[in-house]
């Protein structure tokens, strides 16, 4: 015999495009919430600045209020979701809520990766739950995988392209666009925002990174760790090289932990086209999670939306109410402390770009000053120009500070004409597979 459903009242603290589109999964699955938890889910209230804006899902007459007590004050409701954004007033209102023992879900990346010791220790002391699955990659459910199902599977790297934005304009800069050009087709399509400095520069990957890495290793990581470098330098000239080495540039997400120290960085890196990570294109996000226990998973989606993340946050919703008292999740996810791996340290195969003149003996003083700091040359490409020579080079795997040594040695060269920049590569297969020993 079927059990009467309970009503959970909800609040929602905001209400644009994922508030809306979290109150329409709602009402339209609520049959099927139902079934699974013997719920109904019902939003009562959603804090806005305007009532009188036009919205794209019309909540009923009294659901709109602009004035926060109308929500933190109301015994009845049992669960809210933040979808504001931003750090204020969204932070103080969620501690607010946690402290006072009524559960939150957030989509919010920055307050998560900024305040999150703050919101952990109030959702102890309030004896309820924090999820935050949407705040990294929407409908991708990373978060609920490391915290439950890799739990004791010792994750020791995370590498992923996390910004649906930056990932549709490196695509269409394969596809032949200049960067201003596929910028605003992203603008177009609704992928960024009026003001993209956000996702172009990094720091939206960075506070996912920094979230991820926290969970993945069971260490605070603070989004300051982030060794943040955006796409605004990267040209149809990266994506040609890229291209003719077989590869792929993309901004990659990576989170290393190397004997019990944290490596965290976001960046543009040229991928080999055999990696995973090379077929993700368009708005599409994916993230590779390694450990002992699991060799390697990779989950891949959209990750970016109003309605993916909408998803994210009524599956968190879902979540909370399908368990009882404080649930998994409350817990806070850091167990231990782990430090920063020193700048420089991180080894990796690097990509350079080096314009230099065009004469005899050049490539042999190159050749001298990375081999001067460990750095030695698995291939060379030269594009000869008028007077001078641009070398695309990949290298052997090199640590980060002797390679910065060396290209600072080479910019100081008399036969140096500026230009000299390096990325990542990023690979699953060595030189040798490669065909470059």
């Amino acid at each position: 015999m079927r059990r009467e459903a309970i009503d959970v009242r909800v609040a929602l603290l905001g209400y644009g495009t994922v508030g809306a589109a979290v109150h329409r999964l709602l009402e339209e699955q609520g049959d099927e919430i139902e079934r699974a938890t013997g719920h109904r889910l019902r939003v009562v209230r959603a804090l806005v600045r305007d009532t009188a804006r036009e919205r794209g899902f019309s909540p009923d007459a009294g659901v709109l209020t602009t004035d926060f007590a109308a929500v933190r004050d109301d015994p009845a409701i049992g669960l809210v979701a933040e979808v504001m954004g931003g750090l204020e007033p969204a932070g103080e209102y969620v501690l607010e809520l946690l402290r006072g023992g009524t559960p939150v879900v957030t989509a919010n990346k920055q307050l998560l990766a900024r305040r999150g010791p703050e919101l952990f220790e109030a959702a102890a002391a309030g004896a309820v739950q924090l999820r935050f699955e949407a705040s990294v990659c929407a409908a991708i459910p990373v978060i609920k995988v490391l915290r439950e199902s890799l739990v004791a599977s010792n994750v020791h790297r995370v590498l992923g392209i996390v910004n649906g934005t930056t990932n549709f304009i490196l695509s269409a800069m394969e596809a032949g666009s200049t960067y201003g050009e596929a910028l605003a087709e992203a603008q177009r399509l609704g992928y960024a925002e009026a003001d993209p400095a956000e996702d172009v520069g990094g720091l939206d990957a960075a506070a996912k990174t920094a979230i991820l890495a926290t969970v993945a290793f069971g260490s605070r990581v603070p989004v300051e760790w982030v060794d943040v470098e955006g796409i605004e330098g990267v040209t149809r000239e990266h994506v040609a090289a890229a291209r003719a080495m077989e590869m792929h540039v993309k901004l990659v997400a990576r989170a290393t932990l190397v004997d019990e120290r944290v490596d965290v960085r976001v960046g543009p890196a040229l991928v080999d086209s055999h990696h995973p990570l090379a077929a993700i294109e368009g708005a599409f996000n994916a993230v590779m999670l390694q450990g002992d226990a699991i060799r390697e998973i990779t989950l891949e989606g959209p990750g970016a939306g109003g309605l993916e993340t909408a998803s994210a946050v009524v599956a968190d919703m879902v979540s909370i109410v399908g368990t009882t008292g404080t649930g998994f999740l409350q817990n806070d996810p850091v167990w231990r402390d782990l430090e920063q791996l020193p700048a420089g340290e991180l080894t990796s195969p690097w990509y350079l770009r080096l314009e230099v003149e065009d004469r005899a003996g050049v490539l042999a003083r190159l050749a001298h000053e990375l081999a001067a700091e460990g750095v030695s040359v698995a291939r060379l490409v030269q594009q000869p120009g008028d007077g001078h020579a641009v070398l695309h080079v990949v290298t052997h795997e090199a640590p980060q500070g002797g390679l910065e040594r060396a290209l600072a040695a080479i910019r100081s060269l008399p036969e140096s004409r500026g230009g000299v920049s390096a990325l990542p590569v990023v690979s699953d297969r060595g030189i040798e597979d490669l065909g470059w020993a």
